[in-house]
């Protein structure tokens, strides 16, 4: 959301007139992405007491609309990206435009266990995907901390982790790590982490506050049961970037992510663009995803203005998920978020 709204918004300011296709529950997350199933927010600028990641959602979303910007809950579930006008596809019609910004964003990959959903279980009471996000909430201080994963990531996470936690576990399925050798040593040599190796999480429990307390951990090998009091638990086990509905029709790298040019949110078809975490797998911050979004408005305005297209009729920016019913566009700009 923080991303396509920052988008629309520089879009809006420059009268490209955008609309957004916000999506309807697509890849199993309500309109605005991540950032809406986050608690509080504490490292975005403006907010010295933090705010929640809903109502920081509906402020991007109320400023966009300010400037004018179209937002339709719809999803885009096909694009034709074979010749310009681009053609795309929701549920209920089809849209046309010149240029398109894609910022649909990557899904934190979770496991299923007992206690680890929103429905009952400690999502966002304790347990998390991005441990920079969340790390430093005062619920993890001086508490034990757990960081499941063996690559790089969850080596990262881990050593960033003890910065707040008393104690830092990682927890990994099998008896050795595949992340870089570096990596490894840093995590194995930290006198704060400890490994809990050929292990997975069977189920987690809450405290008397109703957040969590502990989880329970499996030997793969023993099938031994351990219970391991915890504060945090932390998913570092990748992302899946939403690029799926491209049909491949725009070069991807290995793991899926949109693929741009050096400095600039160009993809490999002129005339796309692409922002956030869709082909960000480094960084993945609301900031860092605002900041590209602002990058990919303002390459659009000037590709349009140096082909001649920003005209006095409305410029369409769509974004990709959802369910509503915008007529079809005839303008310079889609953007999907």
């Amino acid at each position: 959301m923080e991303l396509t709204q920052a988008t629309a918004i520089y879009c809006a300011r420059a009268e490209l007139q955008p609309i957004i296709f916000e999506g309807w529950l697509a890849n199993g997350i309500a309109a605005g992405g991540q950032l809406t199933t986050t608690t509080d927010v504490e490292n975005f600028p403006g907010f010295p007491d933090g705010i929640m990641g809903p109502e920081l959602c509906n402020k991007f979303r109320e400023q966009s609309l300010r400037f004018g910007t179209q937002i339709f809950t719809e999803t885009v579930n096909k694009v034709d990206l074979s010749r310009r006008p681009f053609k795309f596809w929701t549920d209920e019609k089809e849209v046309t435009a010149q240029t398109l910004i894609i910022a649909t964003g990557a899904v934190a990959k979770r496991l299923p266990f007992k206690g680890s959903d929103e429905d009952g279980g400690f999502w966002n009471k304790g347990i998390s995907a991005c441990a920079v996000c969340d790390g430093a909430a005062p619920i993890f201080r001086n508490k034990p901390i757990a960081v499941i994963g063996g690559g790089d990531s969850a080596m990262e996470e881990a050593l960033f982790l003890t910065k707040y936690g008393s104690e830092v576990y990682i927890i990994h399925r099998r008896d050795e790590f595949r992340a870089s050798k570096i990596m490894r040593q840093r995590a194995l040599e930290h006198p704060k982490i400890k490994v809990l190796w050929d292990s997975v999480v069977v189920e987690a429990y809450g405290n008397d506050k109703g957040l969590l307390g502990g989880v329970k951990v499996q030997n793969v090998k023993s099938n031994e049961v351990t219970d391991v009091p915890l504060a945090g638990l932390f998913f570092a086990i990748g992302h899946e970037p939403a690029t799926k509905f491209l049909g491949g029709q725009v070069e991807l790298d290995a793991a899926g992510y949109i693929v741009t040019a050096p400095d600039s949110t160009a993809t490999s078809v002129v005339g796309v663009y692409a922002a956030g975490d869709v082909q960000d797998a480094k960084w993945r911050q609301a900031i860092t995803a605002a900041g590209s979004g602002c990058m990919a408005a303002l390459e659009v305005e000037r590709f349009l203005e140096a082909e001649g297209e920003v005209e006095e009729e409305p410029a369409a920016a769509a974004a990709a998920n959802g369910n509503g019913s915008a007529e079809a566009a005839k303008s310079p700009e889609l953007v999907l978020a």
